[in-house]
């Protein structure tokens, strides 16, 4: 596996365990519709929240959130509301973001973004 990958995991790994810190409920991980992946579907309360984790070793070239691009909004919009079809959704949602600059396990740095972007409005 490429190390830009481990590298990924080791942070959506992170995200998961502070948002279970946060009393987060997690119900999917990295979960797909055809070209989407949205990498954390988690319910804050009674809120839907469907999570977007970007993990970099270094911000030379920018902040880790800034590497989400309208394209890839899109994709996790059209992904979320395949995904509240299945289970007949019907209440609040939220899209948010979590930054990782990832030195080792015990040295990185996390950042949550809530209500993110709002679909329809790129």
């Amino acid at each position: 596996m490429a190390e830009h990958n481990i590298i990924g995991q080791k942070g959506e790994a992170l995200a998961v365990a502070y948002l279970r810190s946060k009393d987060y409920t997690i119900l999917e991980t990295n979960w797909r519709h055809k070209r989407a992946e949205v990498d954390i579907i988690a319910k804050d309360g009674q809120v839907l929240v469907f999570l977007e984790v970007k993990t970099r070793t270094s911000d030379y070239f920018g902040q880790p959130e800034e590497a989400i691009t309208p394209k890839k909004q899109s994709l996790i919009a059209d992904a979320a509301a395949v995904y509240m079809g299945l289970i007949g959704h019907n209440w609040e949602i939220r899209f948010d973001y979590i930054s990782i600059l990832y030195k080792d396990q015990d040295n990185f740095k996390l950042r949550h973004f809530r209500d993110t972007f709002f679909p329809g409005l790129f």
